[in-house]
C-alpha cells in the first residue's frame, strides 16, 4: 500500500491518494485541483477505482465531479447523512467553490473493506473517519486536528456528539498517524498529550 497527500484548493484541504497492491487507487476528500489529485494518483503507479468522503462540506468535494468525469462510474462512498450535502445549493463559496451537480454512483454507508470506518458526527451528522488499520493511518476530515478539533456551529453539527468522537479516536493506538482535512499530520498520542479537545477527555 502507499499514500500519498496533497494540499488543495483556497482552504487547504489535504487531499489524500490511496494506493492498494493491486494498484488500486481511492481518493479521500478530493477538494479542489482535480489534475493535481489524478497526476498524484498516476505518480503511485495507481488506477483510479473510487471516492471516499469524510463528509459532504463543499471543500472536500470540489473536484468529485472532474474525477468522475475523467473515470465514468467510479463510486462516491459517503455517509447516508450527509449526502444531502452534496448537491445543496448553500453548500458552496463561491468564486472558488460553486454548487456541484449531484454526484452519479453515490454508495451510502457502505465502504470498501481494505478501509475501517469510525462514525465520528459532531463537525457534520455524517461525519466519519476512515483507518486504515495494516498502515496506521486515519484520516479524520474534520473531527481532529493538530492541536485542535472541527467546528461545530455549521448544519448539522453538535459539540456534544463532537466530544463523543474525540473519545473515541483517542482509544486508538497511540502511534497512529493522524492526516487531519486539514494542517499537518500528527499522531494520536501526541494530541492526547497535547490538544486541547483531547486533555478534556
Amino acid at each position: 500500500m502507499k499514500t500519498a497527500t496533497v494540499s488543495v484548493g483556497s482552504f487547504d484541504e489535504n487531499c489524500s491518494v490511496i494506493v492498494l497492491d493491486d494498484g488500486a487507487a481511492w481518493v479521500v476528500d478530493p477538494g479542489q485541483e482535480p489534475q493535481r489529485i489524478l497526476s498524484t494518483v498516476k505518480s503511485l503507479g495507481g488506477e483510479l477505482r473510487g471516492i471516499l468522503l469524510t463528509h459532504g462540506h463543499f471543500d472536500h468535494i470540489g473536484a468529485v465531479p472532474a474525477l468522475q468525469h475523467a473515470y465514468p462510474g467510479i463510486p462516491l462512498h459517503i455517509h447516508e447523512e450527509d449526502v444531502i450535502m452534496l448537491a445543496h445549493p448553500q453548500n458552496c463559496f463561491v468564486p472558488d467553490y460553486p454548487p456541484i451537480p449531484l454526484p452519479s454512483n453515490i454508495v451510502a454507508s457502505a465502504w470498501p473493506d481494505f478501509v475501517k470506518v469510525i462514525e465520528t458526527p459532531g463537525h457534520t451528522r455524517g461525519s466519519v473517519s476512515l483507518l486504515l488499520e495494516d498502515a496506521g493511518i486515519l484520516f479524520s476530515g474534520d473531527t481532529l486536528f493538530a492541536g485542535s478539533a472541527g467546528r461545530t456551529d455549521f448544519p448539522g453539527g453538535s459539540y456534544v456528539e463532537l466530544i463523543a468522537s474525540l473519545k473515541k479516536l483517542s482509544t486508538l493506538p497511540p502511534e497512529t498517524k493522524i492526516i487531519p482535512g486539514h494542517g499537518h499530520a500528527t499522531t494520536i498520542a501526541y494530541e492526547l498529550a497535547t490538544n486541547p479537545f483531547m486533555l478534556q477527555l
